[in-house]
């Protein structure tokens, strides 16, 4: 069951009207927690999903270890074939496996991301996390449940999935995208998932970026529905909680998606005042300079 929204209200200010001065914006990050920003304005209640996405474990075998290998295509370890135990046979050569870390591993931890059975942003690194997701693969397909990869595996994974685009590979998101909502597979939209806290630039259906996001308190929600950008600051400053807030576009009375440093620095251990906050500054910059005034915001369940 997906928890109940939990966001918040921001009002934004202008200085032309008193109806302008009344939804001016002060979205910014609530102070709650160690660590906060003294110059936040009053604590709020963090995010219900406050937790994020599980790390790998640390353990040699895990899959957290960082890729050093350049990107491009990877050669195949040469791993010995195996008796099997069963038949008496060689096993089939592994093509990768425990230990390996290669661009071709990044590529599998893609492909099986694709289909649900790994959970993570590729790691580049063969560990147990990957062995396991290949083991999934293998019992779903009906082939020797090993955890390694031969060619047969290879084939078949590649049978089922498409080539990874430079996204799949090194997402930018820590979270996994959403499917999106209907109303995002037209036109020029964020698509915003409250229940994977993700923002998606979509244009015509087609993800051209991605971002991790952080929603308001629950007594401060973000609200839900079709929006579009009314207006965009670069520099803006809340005249509520007097907080920067940077690349701000304004969706809804106040609302913006807006680049936060507490969100940087402390993750989802705070909350917005009701915007959405992005902690990429320099890819949001640059999505800040694609969004025009009138594309269409979706933020939905």
């Amino acid at each position: 069951m997906k928890r109940s929204s939990v966001v918040s209200r921001g009002i934004m200010a202008g200085t032309a009207v008193a109806a302008v001065v009344a939804l001016a914006a002060g979205c910014t990050p609530d102070a709650s927690g160690p660590g906060a920003d003294p110059t936040k304005g009053p604590a709020g209640t963090a995010s219900s999903g406050a937790a994020a996405t599980p790390s790998a474990s640390a353990s040699a075998t895990s899959d957290d270890k960082p890729s050093s290998s350049p990107a491009g295509s990877a050669t195949p370890s040469s791993a010995t074939p195996s008796a099997s135990a069963t038949t008496g046979k060689p096993a089939p050569k592994a093509l990768l496996g425990d230990g390996d870390e290669n661009a071709q591993v990044r590529e599998l931890q893609a492909r099986l991301r694709q289909l649900d059975f790994f959970d993570r942003a590729p790691t580049g690194f063969y560990g147990s996390l990957t062995a396991a997701s290949v083991r999934k693969f293998q019992a779903r397909r009906g082939l020797p449940e090993t955890g390694s990869v031969d060619e047969t595996t290879w084939r078949t994974l590649l049978s089922v999935t498409h080539e990874p685009t430079a996204d799949e590979l090194r997402p930018s998101t820590t979270n996994k995208l959403d499917a999106p909502d209907p109303r995002c597979l037209t036109g020029r939209v964020m698509c915003i998932s409250k229940e994977t806290r993700t923002l998606a630039w979509m244009i015509d259906g087609k993800v051209v970026s991605s971002f991790d996001v952080r929603f308001g308190s629950e007594n401060t929600p973000t609200r839900e529905g079709l929006f579009h950008v009314e207006w965009k600051a670069r520099e803006w400053t809340s005249t509520i909680y007097h907080t920067p807030m940077p690349y701000a576009m304004f969706f809804s009375r106040g609302q913006a998606v807006h680049y936060s440093r507490d969100f940087a620095a402390r993750g989802y251990a705070g909350a917005s005042h009701g915007c959405v906050n992005v902690r990429d500054k320099v890819k949001l910059a640059a999505l800040f300079d694609q969004v025009k005034v009138g594309d269409k915001v979706v933020v939905y369940w």
